[in-house]
This record gives C-alpha cells, structure tokens and sequence, in this order.
C-alpha cells in the first residue's frame, strides 16, 4: 500500500482535483506540498495538530512539506467558514505568534538539510503593490464566481466588506509564488478553504499555462477537526503552558465512543492491520481504544514521560491506584484564606474548575461537586488549613473535572 492508499484508507482524504497524477506524486516521493497556518494565537491548537500529523506522514513518505506561516493574511480577516469577521491583530502579535509557531511545528516536521521550509507569506504579501495586483492577478478571478464560494456566501447576508472579499485573492497568491519560488505543486486544507484552493490551482493555471502541474486536495482531517478540540475550559492548545499534558490526555480519553477509531486512524501512526482488529471492540475495549489514543497522542505532543504520567494520574482517580502525584494540582497560598480559612467556592474558582464565583455556587448547589469522593451541596462550606494538608485533598467538578489541592 502507498501513502496515497492509506492516506485514503485512514479517512483522510475527501476530494481531489487531479487524483492520478497526485498519487503518482505522492507515492513517489515527488509532492512538494503546502499547509497554511494563521497565526491568530501564541499556540498551535488540536485543529492544526491534524495537519501536522499529515505533513509528517508525507514527509515520512519522502514527499517535501513546507508549513507556510500566515504572517500577511493575518494582517485580515479571513471569513472562510465564520459569520464573523476575526479580530484583528497588531504586527507585533503576528510576529510573536509566527515564532511560537516555528518551535512547535519543529516537534514534528524535520525542517533539516531541506526536507521541509517554512516560510512567510508576509514576504511578498505586504511589499504587494495595490495597481500590480488589480492587473496582474485581479483579473484571473471572476466576481460571479467568488459570490458563490460558501464562504462568501455564508456572510453575504450580515455583509460583507471588501477587505474580506480580497481573502481569496490573497490565499490563491501564496500558492502561485510558492509554485513559482519552491516548486509547490500540491496544496492541501478542509472543505472551509476549497474555493480558496481552488482559485489557487486556477491562477497557476491561467498566468504560466495549462501544463502548470498544480493539484489540489480537500482534506476531511481539517473539517473533522473543527468539531474538536473544544472544551468548556477553552480549546485544546499544544502549548503545555495553556493545556496541560494531563489535560490533553484526558480530552483524548473523552472522545465520543462513535469517534475513537476515526480518531485513532487518522491520527496515529498505529499500523492499519493493528486498527482494523479493533474494529469490533465493543463496551470496555473501546475504553481501551481510548487509552491508546489518548497515550499515543500525548506521547506525540508532549513525550513519552509526560504521557506515562497523565496516564497514570487518569488511572489513580477513575480506575484506582496510579500516582496521584501526577494529577492537576492547585497551591493555594496564605492570600487566599480569610481568618485561616477558604470556601469552597474559592477553591473551585482557584482550581479553575469554574470562572466565577456565581457558577461555582450553582455547581455546589445542583450536587456537581465532591470532595474526596463526597458530595457537598452546601455552598457555604469551608476548610481549614489543617484540614487541607491532612491528606489528599481532591476536589471534583462533574465527572471529568478535578485538581488536588495542595498548601
């Protein structure tokens, strides 16, 4: 089996513009191929995380990745798949965010002796001059075309500003020069990007001939991965910083019992052979299933030993035993007690299981919270300095929800 038959076996693939002259490329090793990334935050996310784990297929395939970093069309909104418009950012944030994004694309794409680049359309993008660009691109696109991409129309009704509209324009121009200045010849995004991608293949097309051999590939990864990656703590980032690894593990560990072998297909690196015996795993096994994914993705992001500790911390609170030392943890200092003590409310809020006090009220009061396995409703609860360093002090949120307390 090539890349390109697993890439399909794995679900990965939904559609194609040329598909047997991408396979030919692909299963030879000769895809110069790119995925962009806009740098809207300091952390890649679990969305990007799936184009990740693609690129490094490909690569290990032989194939050349090159992780263009959105440096110029972050400078605007970008409407694909949103009914807003995204809140603009500041050159310096751009910038900062590009940075963060180097390092943590490194964990996983071999950026050594060329095997991938990564660049910046900010390079050409903001030296663009405005007439050049009407005359030499704006007049390979066709408005009547453009106002039946999805994209566009989705927002056509709460309106639609020029600068958005030139989102297309901007994105089909990333994959002209990276054709022209690296050999590009395979660009890959979600079903959100497709007219996008499309205008892309189009413009090579029309300004260096018919002959250009540029491809393009709708990924399913991208689309499935907008459904994840939410929690109601926030999204589900790869800096340890902003999600833990024992936080990352448990997300994985939650997926729906319907998702895990997609999940697991598309995301590890598992043997197909091994996947297709779990096929039939019912009830207990696909809690199994999810151990594996949840192992093996935190091991990805975030190495070996900091997945065999969010197992273990996950295994000492649902399944007993394990190290509870490995769990979510909050130090309370002597500023968050009043007179020697701390309500449970202002545990709750100090853990971080609820953002105001108000919520954590509800919590309390509709029987989601216990402490050390006993549910307490009694918002008005307090405790002690010395009843918290008496011994574990775990409280919990719900079912999944949980941090130990320590002085």
């Amino acid at each position: 089996m090539g890349i390109f038959e697993e890439l399909k076996a794995r679900g990965l693939l939904a559609q194609l513009t040329d598909e047997d002259e991408i396979r030919e490329l692909v299963n030879n090793g000769k895809a110069v191929f790119y995925i962009g990334f806009d740098p809207t935050a300091d952390s890649l996310h679990v969305g990007h995380f799936m184009a990740l784990c693609l690129m490094k297929r490909l690569q290990m395939a032989g194939n050349k990745p090159i992780a263009l970093i959105g440096g110029g069309t972050g400078h605007i909104g970008d409407p694909s798949g949103k009914s807003d418009m995204r809140k603009m950012l500041t050159k310096e944030d751009i910038d900062h965010n590009c940075e963060c994004f180097k390092k943590q694309m490194s964990k996983f794409i071999d950026f050594s002796d060329g095997k991938a680049l990564m660049v910046n359309n900010a390079d050409w993008l903001l030296n663009l001059n405005y007439i050049e660009l009407l005359r030499e691109v704006g007049a390979c696109f066709s408005v009547n075309n453009m106002l039946r991409a999805e994209c566009y129309k989705q927002r056509m009704e709460k309106g639609l500003t020029f600068l958005e509209f030139n989102y297309m324009i901007m994105q089909s121009y990333d994959f002209y020069m990276l054709f022209q200045k690296y050999g590009c010849n395979m660009q890959f995004g979600g079903d959100d990007q497709w007219s996008n991608m499309l205008g892309g293949t189009e413009l090579i097309r029309r300004k260096l001939g018919k002959d250009a051999y540029a491809m393009t590939i709708q990924l399913l990864l991208n689309s499935e991965g907008k459904k994840m990656g939410k929690t109601e703590k926030g999204a589900v980032w790869l800096d340890p910083e902003k999600t833990s690894p024992y936080e990352f593990y448990q997300y994985w560990r939650n997926v729906a019992d319907s998702d895990v072998l997609k999940c697991i297909r598309m995301l590890t690196f598992l043997p197909l052979e091994e996947i297709d015996k779990m096929d039939s795993w019912e009830g207990s096994q696909l809690n199994e299933a999810k151990e594996i994914l949840a192992f093996e993705l935190t091991k990805m992001v975030h190495g070996e030993e900091e997945a065999n500790k969010a197992k273990e911390a996950s295994k000492a609170l649902f399944a007993g035993g394990g190290n509870l030392e490995n769990m979510p943890s909050c130090t309370l200092t002597d500023e968050d007690f009043r007179d020697g003590q701390i309500d449970l409310i202002g545990i709750l809020v100090a853990a971080k299981l609820v953002p105001t006090r108000s919520e954590g009220r509800r919590t309390i009061e509709q029987g989601g919270c216990t402490v050390n396995d006993e549910k307490i409703t009694d918002f008005k609860k307090s405790y002690t300095k010395e009843e918290l360093a008496a011994g574990d002090f775990i409280v919990k949120k719900g079912k999944k929800n949980f941090c130990k307390i320590v002085l």
